[in-house]
């Protein structure tokens, strides 16, 4: 296989349906909602509309599998069509 193509993944993604509301740090009074498209231990890829999100921006988030607060690592835009890859930072404790 071509190196360039290898995964690179550390966590095992599962597929994931379901809404999502995000928060954004510095303009909490403005969420995000969006819907989740895969989960891992560490972190979920979200489908959404907001183009502004930047690598590095934190943001409250919460869907069904979990909440808490989580760090933008990357964002694609392809047309109309807007993915975003969280890093989860911390969950709150039960």
């Amino acid at each position: 296989m071509d190196e360039r193509f290898r995964e690179k993944r550390r966590e095992e993604r599962r597929p994931a349906r379901g809404g999502l509301k995000l928060t954004l740090s510095d303009d909490p009074s403005s969420p995000i909602e969006g819907a989740l498209v895969d989960i891992s231990r560490h972190g979920f890829r979200a489908s959404h509309q907001h183009t502004g999100l930047l690598t590095g921006q934190e943001v409250d988030f919460y869907h069904p599998a979990a909440r808490g607060r989580a760090r933008v690592m990357w964002t694609r835009i392809l047309g109309s069509n807007v993915e975003s890859g969280f890093l989860i930072l911390s969950k709150p404790e039960r």
